[in-house]
């Protein structure tokens, strides 16, 4: 049900932890918020259409769950398919097709055991559609985006034991193996499947209806579903590429649910009763980064000045008009393992100049890197060069590409913009800060550190684990390269008819976008 008033691409919002530069693109995530807000209250209501506006990726779309990249992208998939594990609110691995799983004494085998499922065909969800799914995500010659999660298995030696049982073998030994199965983009399609677009036959809580790439995608309740059938009868996903496209057929009625909003909107329309905010709390991680392999910030003298100087109030109310929270540069506020207890850093001219003098460095001149590729870049990039002149810093601001951003700054440059959204604590240590990590964007290179990533993952206990990833994420504090200032909310519209909308979950988590527990009042 194609509508003129919902034109082609326009702006893409890329997710975290793909491979590559894409790798450094933002996905939201999320805490609580109002839970009237979300329409939470109320008796389940069977029946009717929901209409979902999305950003989408113009002709070219796909219904591949392997390729996609787009929150629209992933929205359809989870929709239409499942994973083995799903990330839950706090970034840690929950069970969906996987009924359990368990590691030998080594850590380097896991067994994981089927749940009793079925695809829309009837036919049962078995182990060998589960290697099929991985081994066609891990092919050399395809992009597949969790690719690079799956490394860790070795997917030769990995074998089906029984109708619905698995041993995977890895290639070492994994802890934090159920991360693996819960990926972004790692969902079990059956056996040979190759075709997405035409007829795509998944085990998820809806299936298909009708597809026309850049324009709509129609899904109607899958009653076989193991996890319960879905409330709707059927979800419409509809591409709007402008955010005042998604927000005008909201307040018009062709949608019922608007995927982000800016906090301009939110402030509009928050209390006026003709639509529903929702916020999903310390959504985006929003950061500058500093190359620690280079000067000025191969001296962690300066790298700690740069921590004291931000003013991470002003930075959340200008860049991010009010909407998100200050971080303590560290990842994953909120998250499974986050070093909750450090204290928070605060502005501290005097002593940013003293160290800046210790370095040798008091007239520093530095150039940060921005772009218009994300909300907030240039004004964040603007607030900052100001703070640093009051310390005796000058930072030229250097506008780049959309297009080329952030590959130009994953070598390139010695301070930069940077964002990311949800993915484990742990996810972020192996992909960005590890010395072979394909996208350590702040050149963290520390062979200790590696070292002490790789003793977590051989700890089966989980408390001696945590103790493992606090110390990391000590050493980050004081001397790391990320200046993390804050957290974005991630905003979503929605009709008052809308009711079940989970307001605990972060983008790309277990229940976000979690259609299939929605209903219309």
């Amino acid at each position: 049900m194609y509508d003129e008033r919902f034109p082609g691409l326009r702006r893409r919002g890329f997710l975290a932890a793909a491979s590559g530069a894409a790798a450094l693109a933002l996905v939201g995530c999320g805490g609580a918020t109002d839970d009237k807000a979300a329409g939470a209250s109320g008796t389940p209501k069977r029946g009717g259409r929901l209409r979902a506006a999305f950003a989408g990726g113009g002709a070219s779309e796909t219904l591949d769950p392997h390729l996609g990249n787009l929150f629209a992208d992933v929205a359809r998939s989870k929709a239409l398919f499942d994973k083995l594990a799903d990330y839950g609110a706090d970034l840690s691995a929950q069970p969906r097709l996987a009924e359990k799983w368990e590691a030998n004494k080594a850590l380097d085998r896991w067994q994981v055991t089927l749940r009793e499922a079925t695809f829309h065909d009837g036919s049962p969800v078995t182990a060998k559609d589960v290697l099929y799914s991985y081994r066609r995500i891990a092919d050399p010659k395809q992009a597949f985006r969790a690719k690079a999660s799956l490394e860790p298995i070795d997917l030769d030696a990995s074998r089906a034991t029984g109708e619905r049982s698995i041993e995977f073998v890895l290639k070492r030994p994994t802890a934090e193996f159920p991360n693996v199965l819960a990926a972004f983009g790692a969902f079990i399609v059956p056996e040979n499947a190759t075709g997405f677009d035409d007829r795509p036959i998944g085990s998820g809580p809806f299936r298909f209806v009708s597809f026309a790439p850049g324009r709509s995608a129609v899904f109607r309740r899958y009653d076989g579903h193991w996890d319960g059938a879905p409330l709707l009868d059927e979800i419409e996903f509809v591409v709007a590429n402008e955010e005042s496209a998604r927000v005008n057929a909201l307040l018009g009625g062709q949608v019922e649910y608007a995927h982000e909003l800016n906090p301009t909107t939110a402030r509009a329309h928050e209390g006026g009763g003709r639509i529903e905010i929702v916020r999903l709390r310390n959504s985006a991680m929003q950061a500058f980064c500093m190359k620690t392999d280079r000067a000025p910030f191969d001296d962690k003298r300066v790298r700690e000045a740069f921590f004291l100087i931000a003013d991470r109030q002003e930075l959340v109310d200008g860049a991010l008009s009010g909407a998100g929270e200050i971080g303590n540069d560290l990842f994953g506020k909120g998250y499974e393992y986050y070093a909750a207890d450090l204290p928070q850093r605060t502005q501290d001219l005097d002593r940013a100049r003293a160290l800046l003098k210790q370095a040798g460095a008091e007239k520093l001149k530095v150039t940060l890197d921005t772009s218009a590729v994300a909300a907030g870049f240039t004004e964040a990039a603007g607030i900052f060069r100001d703070q640093a002149a009051k310390a005796g810093v000058t930072i030229d601001v250097r506008m780049g590409s959309k297009d080329s951003y952030w590959s130009d700054i994953l070598d390139g440059g010695t301070l930069c913009c940077y964002r990311s959204g949800a993915m484990p604590i742990e996810s972020h240590l192996s992909q960005r800060l590890l010395t072979d990590s394909t996208t350590n964007a702040t050149k963290w290179q520390h062979k200790d550190f590696d070292s002490l990533y790789q003793q977590a993952q051989s700890l089966r206990d989980k408390a001696e684990r945590a103790a493992v990833y606090e110390r990391m994420q000590r050493r980050l504090y004081a001397e790391g390269g990320f200046l993390i200032w804050g957290f974005a909310d991630w905003i979503i519209g929605t009709a008052r008819t809308v009711k079940g909308v989970e307001t605990k979950a972060p983008a790309n988590t277990l229940d976000w976008a979690r259609f299939d527990k929605v209903w219309l009042a």
